[in-house]
């Protein structure tokens, strides 16, 4: 993945609190926030907007590989 490509990612995350990564990798990946009432729920909008940032950065459409989410309860050191 080209510097560019990685930047167009970022910038379309960015409306998410989204990072961006893969700069001279054969992958790319993103961190964002959502909000979600669940764990599902919340893999499901993340999958769907960085899909949507992926398609507007000109991304190919590669299945996504993982997903990992981290919630308020997280955050207060209940695990769920």
């Amino acid at each position: 993945m080209t510097r560019e490509e990685i930047v167009e990612l970022a910038d379309a995350v960015a409306a998410h609190g989204g990072i961006a990564s893969g700069i001279g990798t054969t992958r790319y990946g993103a961190q964002l926030s959502v909000e979600a009432g669940d764990r599902e729920a919340a893999v499901e909008r993340a999958s769907a907007v960085f899909a949507d940032a992926a398609a507007k950065a000109g991304l190919p459409s590669w299945p996504i590989a993982d997903v990992g989410v981290t919630g308020e309860e997280d955050d207060l050191g209940f695990l769920a």
